[in-house]
């Protein structure tokens, strides 16, 4: 039986995942965490830890990605796919970087968020057959005309933190940074982006399907 550990900060979510997940008896959830941070905590005092992490991406705190990183560097046995609404072309790249096996969308059907996990437990790789078909027509268009996939691993990690209204000194508690190093990731973040302020790239972020309104 495969465990596995469901991290949303939408309790409708995970209640959704949840029920289906527990339809098959081949899976079994041990627990519901809403943020990276107490994913992380609970891994950390769990015994066995579980074999797979169902992972949103655009959560409070260090999100998804971070969190990703993390769980995947301290517990390599760990198997973590990504499961958001976002499909823009940056979000599997950058989540496969931080260690991630899985990427599937929340449209997804249960027999495919099925199809992931055991894909992810053979050893293999699993993207979305919606997330596959956008980035093949994407690179078939040359569509370069996303801003964000320009973006280093960190910087569009700071980037969401920032979209989200949290201060420097926030963001460099949850990352381990200092708020000087943060206040440099900004002000690259701008430049590259062509923005001046956090509304202008929150906007931005939002019109490039980057985050949701």
């Amino acid at each position: 039986m495969t465990n596995i550990l469901l991290v949303d900060d939408h309790e409708l979510v995970r209640s959704g995942l949840r029920s289906i997940l527990e339809g098959n008896p081949k899976f079994n959830v041990l627990a519901e965490q809403n943020s990276g941070e107490a994913a992380l905590e609970f891994i950390q005092k769990t015994t066995p830890v579980p074999d797979v992490v169902l992972m949103d991406i655009n959560m409070p705190g260090i999100g998804g990605i971070e969190a990703t990183r993390r769980i995947t560097r301290a517990f390599p046995t760990i198997r973590v796919i990504g499961v958001t609404a976002l499909q823009e072309k940056p979000f599997p790249a950058q989540l496969f970087k931080a260690g991630a096996s899985g990427y599937i969308t929340k449209g997804c059907d249960a027999s495919e968020m099925f199809r992931a996990i055991d894909t992810v437990m053979s050893g293999q790789q699993y993207l979305a057959n919606d997330v596959s078909e956008k980035m093949t027509l994407s690179s078939l268009n040359n569509d370069n005309d996303n801003p964000f996939a320009e973006l280093s691993e960190r910087e569009m990690q700071v980037m969401l933190m920032v979209t989200k209204g949290l201060s420097n000194q926030n963001i460099s508690d949850s990352l381990f940074l200092s708020p000087k190093t943060i206040s440099t990731y900004r002000h690259r973040l701008f430049e590259k982006l062509d923005v001046s302020n956090d509304v202008e790239l929150t906007h931005l972020a939002i019109r490039h399907g980057i985050i949701e309104q």
